[in-house]
């Protein structure tokens, strides 16, 4: 009889647990169960900004901050790090890609806004920055006073444009703008004298920073960083967003600032 009871406790405890388990998947995994029946996280990242998202030339492979937060993302969704694909976006190009279900989340130095909050979801910020301003070091270029009928490059659909301008509102000095595609090109621009000041943020001019070149001191309008997905999905909205807040409290992303240098 007492082996019975026994017996039967201990099938008890193993179905609870069983339960539990179900449960904690459940409630965990919800709201990532179309990407885990996909089979792969799909998350669209910068190829061309080091220290976030740079695509390797020597080995074709993604690095960075953004790279390493997607990849811990897809641990958690599928015990596995390397089911991750990766689509390269631009400033232009990474909200259509979201909108139209090509990929799952944006990983691209996405800067929060009270005007894109209305078209997408954001995540609790993982990385803040502010807009600056590289220039070439003979320019004698010292700071946003000395741009007046200067041009300024800046990329596409991107907020360095809007900051830039209302700063030199503030102190009367005007300038134009030419925009480009991506950021290799308004540093080519800037070498070849097309554009006085290639302007994005700060810590991603320092990943174009060379001899001939100098990040001013200036800079303007904090960017905040989020993770961005559809504006319907908000499940997975608030999935993510657990994510960042725990990987904020237990040091994660400190680590990984400090391991990128930014």
């Amino acid at each position: 009889m007492k082996r019975m009871v026994c017996a039967a406790l201990i099938l008890g405890f193993i179905a609870g647990l069983m339960v539990s388990c179900e449960k904690k998947e459940t409630a965990q995994g919800g709201p990532a169960d179309k990407i885990r029946n996909a089979g792969v996280l799909r998350v669209g990242v910068k190829s061309d900004v080091p220290g976030f998202g740079l695509q390797n030339p020597a080995t074709g492979l993604y690095e960075g901050l953004e790279i390493e937060l997607a990849k811990r993302i897809a641990q958690e969704i599928f015990g596995d790090s390397s089911k991750v694909a990766f689509t390269p976006v631009t400033a232009k190009t990474r909200g259509p890609l979201v909108d139209n279900g090509d990929v799952d989340l944006i990983l691209a130095t996405f800067t929060v806004t009270e005007e894109r909050k209305l078209t997408y979801n954001f995540s609790t910020t993982y990385y803040t920055d502010a807009v600056g301003m590289l220039v070439k070091k003979a320019a004698g270029i010292s700071g946003l006073k000395d741009l007046g009928g200067k041009t300024i490059g800046v990329a596409q659909s991107a907020t360095s444009r809007v900051a830039i301008k209302d700063a030199g509102d503030k102190i009367g000095v005007s300038f134009s703008f030419s925009e480009f595609a991506t950021y290799p090109e308004i540093k080519a621009a800037l070498d070849s004298g097309r554009v006085d000041v290639f302007s994005v943020d700060k810590s991603i001019l320092a990943g174009y920073l060379d001899n001939e070149t100098v990040i001013l001191p200036e800079a303007f309008s904090p960017q905040e960083y989020g993770i961005v997905s559809k504006k319907s999905n908000t499940e997975l909205a608030s999935y993510i967003d657990g994510l960042i807040k725990k990987w904020l409290s237990d040091g994660t992303i400190a680590g990984l600032v400090s391991q990128f240098n930014l």
